[in-house]
């Protein structure tokens, strides 16, 4: 009989094993004007090149999902070494909420209308090809509409519970 593992982890246990494991950091951008939100993901991984689909997952509790049904759009920004605060204001670090993540950092407006950060090493303009809820999150699909590059930008990571930057 094979070993089984057991199923009743405790969810610390488990997020703490997580922060072993090095995270890209990118911020997903949704809603316009005083409807705007967005928060920080460290799960965003190619899901297909053909056609060109990104995945993450986000908390169901988080308040970008509603804007997320509602929209269809939502920009994805990786961040570059630079970009810490930008990080730490889309974490919600001090309370920041909606559309207050967005001041400090320069924006450009996407073809779909979504905003995508000036000076993200990777910037996606995507619409909202699916999401599949699942246990605490939702596994978000997003379909690429348009690619931003800025070469140089340098990556900043998630590791061990701390952002860290990397510069070429």
């Amino acid at each position: 009989m094979p070993n089984r593992l057991p199923t009743d982890l405790p969810a610390k246990e488990f997020r703490d094993a997580m922060r072993a494991f090095v995270g890209n950091v990118s911020v997903v951008t949704v809603g316009s004007g005083d409807a705007s939100s967005g928060l920080v993901v460290t799960s965003a991984i190619s899901l297909s090149a053909e056609p060109p689909l990104l995945l993450a997952c986000v908390n169901l509790t988080s308040s970008s999902i509603p804007l997320l049904r509602d929209e269809g759009r939502f920009g994805w920004s990786s961040l570059g070494a630079a970009h810490q605060p930008v990080a730490e204001r889309f974490s919600g670090f001090g309370g920041i909420k909606g559309a207050a993540r967005y001041e400090g950092a320069e924006w450009e407006t996407a073809v779909t209308g979504a905003r995508l950060l000036k000076g993200a090493p990777t910037a996606f303009d995507c619409t909202v090809e699916e999401m599949i809820d699942r246990a605490t999150h939702t596994i978000l699909i997003g379909r690429v509409q348009a690619i931003r590059k800025t070469p140089d930008a340098g990556a900043l990571i998630y590791w061990n519970g701390a952002y860290r930057s990397l510069t070429a």
